[in-house]
């Protein structure tokens, strides 16, 4: 986890060959990819719907994430 000024952060998830990045900041998002990308071969897969046999449910609208 990495805190930003403003309340705003990056949660980078890694698990064997799966990462899983969320946050508020799209944009810091994608500069740690890119930067991440420079090392490691890696796909951008888009929104997730499912990690560790956990499914991922959002509302983006009312800013709430189930997990189950």
């Amino acid at each position: 986890m990495k805190r930003f000024p403003y309340e705003n952060f990056i949660i980078l998830l890694l698990y064997v060959d799966d990462i899983l990045i969320v946050g508020h900041d799209a944009k810091r998002i994608q500069i740690l990819k890119e930067e991440l990308s420079k090392s490691l071969a890696m796909k951008d897969l888009g929104s997730t719907k499912q990690i560790l046999g956990m499914k991922i449910t959002r509302d983006r609208k009312k800013e709430k994430l189930w997990l189950y």
